[in-house]
């Protein structure tokens, strides 16, 4: 259903594919920005990029849970953290790394940008999704 494609004649990406193609006829679902607020609205890790990370990852899990997909089966994010530093950066990535997305891997990019719509907000991750199909279940297994 997804086949993620590196391409031989350009520079070999660390843990992310540079495309994603999924077969015709599947359902994809687009999920708006996972941020790092709790499920009271607040939010979690002020001033520290990674457990912002770990926050977002988490809510993203969260709404991949609700449409019926994972991790696994993200197709493609944009991962955007407040800094112009590379060594924030990597953290974060080292974050996205260690989370379900590296299963496939997906293609992803990775956005330094000036700020987020949050106050204190530093990490912000959209995704493509498959949802995958449920298999039927047999004539007279239980349920």
């Amino acid at each position: 259903m997804i086949r993620r494609v590196t391409v031989p004649s350009l520079f070999p990406p660390p843990r992310y594919s540079h495309a994603s193609v999924v077969e015709a006829g599947a359902t994809l679902a687009f999920l708006a920005g996972a941020v790092p607020l709790d499920a009271e609205g607040k939010l979690v890790g002020d001033g520290d990029p990674v457990r912002q990370a770990e926050q977002v990852l988490a809510n993203l899990g969260e709404q991949l849970r609700a449409v019926g997909s994972d991790l696994a089966h993200v197709v493609a994010t944009d991962v955007y953290v407040v800094s112009a530093d590379t060594a924030v950066l990597s953290a974060v990535w080292d974050v996205v790394e260690a989370s379900g997305l590296s299963t496939g891997p997906h293609a992803s990019t990775l956005i330094g940008v000036a700020c987020l719509g949050y106050t204190g907000q530093l990490v912000e991750i959209t995704a493509t999704a498959v949802i995958p199909p449920v298999s039927p279940v047999p004539e007279g297994a239980p349920c």
